[in-house]
């Protein structure tokens, strides 16, 4: 499994290799002192930092290995067998990051639980089309690199992959000064995975009215709306168990989406709540003469979104869009389906409606109803 190092202005990267920056000029003891050479080290990108970073990470990232992983040795790039992949078989891809989480993760300095986010966000975003995770790709950027750091984070997307069964594939650490500010990190990633076409979500064509949504419990904020949060934070001073809140890292849907076909439930439909909540993301399974109508107060809005909204004075509109108040899955299902995924602990927090004969700009295809508060 690669993990490249790029040898350009923009930063370094993650491989075996051994090249080495020019730190400076020799000169002869008795000599005057000349001005000290360009180097890339002068320059704010230390090579060696790099190849320190990659030793950190090694054991983790090989704990992620599968059989479908092909020893690239110290080449550039992944590979993975695609022979097990049956001919029915659709890959499913995407992309996402952290957002500015990061810049609450680095105050705090809990960064292992960043890499988690960006596993299982990822993870979630094909989940839901029915695909299983093969392997992940990730980018770390920050303006100096420190390795104790990136090692870290990449610890906790290798602990997120075991869990999905999915090989951190390779990755890129990138050294980025004037471009980041100091102390500023990003961190991103690309998973790829593979579902059978016949079992493909969402079938929109099914849903019809009547149908119910059932919510499974998210794990905090995940990777959303954390602008907002940092916003409502300056001048307060949370307490530990806040702060743990916020930086509970996402939860992985895939023991969720399980569990749904041991209850022998297959949901018409799935939506991962991530950025845009409730009213972006649940219109993007629904056909388009179909709307969602969320009841409010149906499930416990859980800490720390209730402080975050009071803190903030939001009216429901702001609130469930910015964030997905404790509900980080939703399924659609046939109204007979929904009692045993009750029994799992999961909630009936609406149904899917006929679509009104106009939509206000302020709700948009997502009707809240009812009281949380």
């Amino acid at each position: 499994m690669a993990r490249q190092r790029s040898e350009q202005d923009r930063g370094n990267g993650r491989t075996a290799m051994g090249s080495r920056s020019l730190t400076g000029a020799s000169r002869d003891a008795g000599a005057p002192a000349a001005p000290e050479a360009p180097s890339y080290r002068g320059a704010g990108v230390d090579i060696d930092a790099g190849n320190r970073a990659v030793a950190l990470m090694a054991e983790a990232v090989a704990s992620t290995r599968t059989p479908a992983v092909i020893d690239a040795g110290r080449g550039f790039g992944g590979l993975y067998s695609a022979a097990a992949l049956g001919p029915d078989q659709v890959l499913v891809a995407s992309t996402d990051g952290v957002g500015t989480k990061v810049a609450l993760a680095a105050q705090h300095g809990r960064w292992h639980g960043i890499g988690v986010d960006l596993v299982n966000h990822c993870v979630g975003d094909i989940a839901v089309h029915g695909a299983r995770p093969l392997f992940f790709l990730d980018y770390i950027a920050m303006d100096r690199l420190v390795p104790e750091v990136t090692a870290e984070i990449v610890a906790g997307m290798a602990s997120a992959c075991r869990a999905a069964g999915c090989a951190l594939l390779g990755g890129e650490t990138a050294e980025m000064p004037g471009v980041y500010s100091p102390g500023a990190a990003d961190v991103a990633g690309t998973i790829v995975g593979a579902a059978a076409r016949g079992s493909l979500l969402p079938r929109s064509d099914e849903v019809r009215a009547g149908d119910l949504l059932v919510g499974a419990a998210s794990s905090g904020p995940h990777t959303n709306g954390y602008s907002l949060i940092r916003r409502l934070l300056e001048g307060r001073e949370p307490d530990a168990a806040m702060v743990n809140a916020l930086l509970e890292p996402h939860r992985s849907y895939l023991p969720v989406i399980d569990g749904f076909s041991e209850a022998g439930v297959r949901p018409k439909a799935l939506a991962h709540i991530t950025g845009g909540g409730f009213s972006d993301n649940l219109p993007r399974v629904l056909p388009d003469h179909l709307d969602a109508r969320i009841e409010l107060g149906s499930w416990p809005v859980p800490e720390p979104f209730r402080t975050l909204v009071c803190w903030g004075g939001l009216d429901d509109a702001e609130a469930f869009r910015v964030w997905n108040m404790g509900v980080g899955l939703v399924a659609v299902v046939d109204a007979d389906d929904a009692d045993a995924l009750v029994r799992q602990g999961h909630h009936v927090i609406g149904s899917v409606i006929d679509a009104r004969a106009s939509r206000p700009n302020d709700t948009g295809r997502v009707v809240l109803h009812g009281s949380w508060r």
